[in-house]
Order: structure tokens, then sequence, then C-alpha cells
């Protein structure tokens, strides 16, 4: 989206706030629409910034505040960006009887960086403050890494899909840099997300965040790898889950599973190992059978959507092929896995 302030035929005042969401397909912006009067007054709404959260602050002189313009946040209410709550004015010690605005807050959260006329060296300075908590955005997880090529490391310009993890609605777009890349994405707290990055020439790799208890700022570091779809390429399936112990598959796991299937469609010659690995909690013998069985419910939910079954193996490999240290739960989490190996294509 795109946020903007002009003066239109259809302001309610004099300069108001403006959105324009971006079409992918067209690439371009949509005509500005009003963003409605629960910001907008009769009077000036200037200087929007949208926090991490999709919160918004800005400065007006139209609703009740302290002095020529207060600053204001208001929190989203829905995915349209057309409902908002009432603004809330950021108080005393922010806003001052004279003019503030230009209001901007890192993800972080703590503290801000401002424009007063009240006092300072001119007109208007810059001023540091620290924000209350009222006064905050939601806390964030802040994802970042680069995408590589699997096999030789260079950076790959590719464009990473986020999505609500529990139904796969998309819900935003990134792109890694060309040069580096490097890629960001900001996810508000509440959700399960998955994120997904895809090239054409490559099978798409993804990976998922879990920010239903979050509760201030972090970041996660995840670097994503992309594979030529070649004989002898082997790709880890992240989003693939299911019940703690047992081989039956989550709901969550069909997103994935149907890249799978969309591969197989593509390339009518190709043929894959799926492979399930475990840690080292437990005997080896139910490791062995748990991954057997948990590869085999895979290949089900494959034939199931229409793949001959003679274009895949199954193959449990228990904790017999760990990739990390069973020592700490970090390790664990990587060792337990399901992965496919292109066999023929």
């Amino acid at each position: 989206v795109l946020l903007m302030v002009c003066e239109r035929e259809d302001s309610f005042g004099e300069k108001d706030i403006y959105i324009s969401f971006y079409d992918e397909f067209e690439e371009t912006f949509s005509k500005p629409l009003n963003i409605g009067p629960q910001l907008n007054t009769a009077g000036n709404e200037v200087s929007t910034f949208i926090a991490g959260d999709g919160s918004i602050y800005f400065s007006s002189d139209g609703h009740p505040g302290y002095g020529d313009n207060d600053i204001f946040l208001v929190r989203k209410l829905d995915d349209t960006w057309l409902n908002w709550s009432e603004p809330i004015n950021l108080g005393k010690g922010i806003n001052t009887p004279d003019w503030d605005a230009y209001f901007t807050i890192p993800v972080t959260g703590e503290y801000a960086y401002m424009v007063s006329s009240k006092s300072g060296y001119g007109s208007s300075d810059i001023f540091r403050v620290k924000v209350t908590e009222k006064a905050r955005p939601e806390p964030v997880v802040l994802v970042k890494g680069q995408v590589l090529h699997a096999k030789t490391q260079e950076p790959i310009e590719a464009r990473i899909t986020y999505s609500d993890l529990s139904d796969d609605t998309e819900l935003g777009i990134a792109y890694s840099d060309k040069k580096t890349g490097n890629y960001q994405i900001i996810l508000p707290h509440g959700k399960r997300y998955s994120f997904l990055a895809e090239e054409k020439g490559y099978f798409p790799v993804s990976a998922y965040v879990d920010a239903t208890t979050l509760e201030e700022f972090d970041e996660l570091e995840q670097d994503l790898l992309l594979a030529p779809v070649e004989v002898g390429l082997v790709v880890r399936l992240n989003n693939i889950f299911f019940e703690y112990n047992e081989s039956g598959l989550l709901e969550e796991s069909h997103a994935e599973l149907q890249r799978l299937v969309g591969l197989m469609r593509d390339n009518p010659k190709l043929e894959i190992e799926i492979a399930g690995h475990t840690d080292d909690q437990g005997s080896d013998e139910y490791n062995l059978s748990l991954s057997q069985r948990r590869v085999e419910s895979v290949v089900g939910y494959l034939v199931d959507a229409g793949i001959d079954s003679d274009r895949f193996k199954a193959r449990g490999y228990g904790e017999n092929i760990p990739i990390a240290d069973n020592s700490s739960e970090d390790g664990r989490a990587l060792n337990r896995r399901v992965e496919f190996r292109i066999l023929k294509n």
C-alpha cells in the first residue's frame, strides 16, 4: 500500500489521507482512495507513517489536541486498510502547544523520532522521544536473510510470498535484492506464518515462524536456498507438520504438499524419493517406524492428488542421518524433517 496526503474533490476538509493499493499484475498503484472520516477531518491531516504492525501515525489539527498539530495513532481493525480504531492522541511529552508531526518509529518500538516547533535550535527541530506503552505499535517479528543458490551460494532475485499458515491466505509479497539476495519481511504478532521464495527454474523453498505468543519485538535470520530441478537434488519440506508422535498430516501441511504436486505435474518424468528423519528421542526401532509411517502419509497425499504411485519411493531413516547435534532442542528440530530427492527427470 501507499499512503499520501493531498486535497481532492472528495476530501472532508483541507488535506486528507489517501491510500493506493499496488496491483502486481498491472505493476501500478490504484487510484487514490480517501481513507475515511475516522482519520480525516475538516482540518489538515499530514505526515503519515505506517508502523510494522500496520498501525498509522499521523499529524492533525482537526482532532482534539494540545496545540496547532498533534500526533495521533490509529490501529488497523482488518486487512481492508479502511477500518480503523478511534484515533489516540499520543499525549503530553510528545505533543506540545505548538506544531508536532513526522512521527517515525522503528520496529523495536521503544524510541521514536519526530519534528516539533516547540523548542530547539530553529523554527522546527528533530527530537528523539521515548514511547509509552499505549503509543507503541503491536510487537512484530522481523524475518531477514538471503535467497541463495543452494549449490553455488550465489544470490538470487526471488519473489517471496508470506501467508497465514492456518489457511494459506496470502498476506504480502517481498523481493530479494538482485545483487545481494537480501530480503526482509515484518510480521505482526498473533499468527503462525509461512513464507515462500520462488524463481523460475528452481523448486520453491518455504519456512515458517510462530508469532502467536510474541510479546515483544524479535528477529529471525533465515536464509532461503533455492535449488535447480535436477537429478540428485535434495529439498527439505519445511512446512510439513504432524501430530506429536503420530503420522497423520496436519492441515497446515497442505500448501507445501500442493507445491510438490505442482512440481510433479509440471515434470511428468520426474521420480523422487520421499525421506523421513527423526531426532534421537525414543528407541531406534520406534523412530524408524515413525519416520516410515510419516513418509507413507506424504506419499498417500500425493497419490490422492492424482500423481502415479510408481513415481515415488518412500523411505524412513529414523535417527540414522542427523544433520545437527541432538543434544539441543534446536538441533533436534533440524533433525526432524521430511525431504525429497530427485531420482530421475
